[in-house]
């Protein structure tokens, strides 16, 4: 599905958000990540935020909202679906594999999005830094 707008763009970043707080607290409930528990909390407590922060972006903005087209970018690439056999027998090994993927998904979302709407600074500023925060979870998740 295309993402046409800046409406668009706000809205898939919150999806992806919502998607990985439901993924974070999975793997946080898993006895096999009992080692990793307390990061992945953070990892929810930052998602939320970050939802905060997409809906805020949309609210201070919405006169721009349909002022500023967007060409060729889609949903495809960003869409991360973690199987219920990955969750399966999970270890804490494993959840860091999948929690890695998902940040590197949602680094890259956050990038091309950025630059697909620098037109509008403020957006495209807070764009930037929530997939900066991304990238501070996946410094956290290489020193695991």
């Amino acid at each position: 599905m295309p993402l046409t707008n800046f409406g668009s763009i706000l809205n898939f970043a919150e999806t992806l958000e919502n998607e990985d707080v439901a993924l974070y607290i999975k793997l946080a409930a898993h006895d096999g990540c009992a080692d990793i528990k307390d990061m992945l909390e953070q990892f929810i407590r930052d998602n939320k935020k970050n939802i905060q922060t997409a809906q805020r972006t949309r609210r201070e903005n919405v006169t721009e909202m349909i002022l500023e087209p967007i060409r060729d970018f889609t949903r495809a690439p960003y869409v991360e679906v973690v199987t219920d056999n990955e969750l399966e027998n999970l270890d804490a090994a494993s959840a860091l594999r999948i929690s890695k993927r998902r940040e590197q998904n949602a680094e890259r979302y956050y990038a091309e999005a950025a630059k697909k709407i620098k037109a509008l600074p403020e957006v495209s500023r807070a764009l930037k830094t929530i997939g900066k925060k991304h990238t501070a979870h996946l410094k956290q998740l290489d020193t695991v």
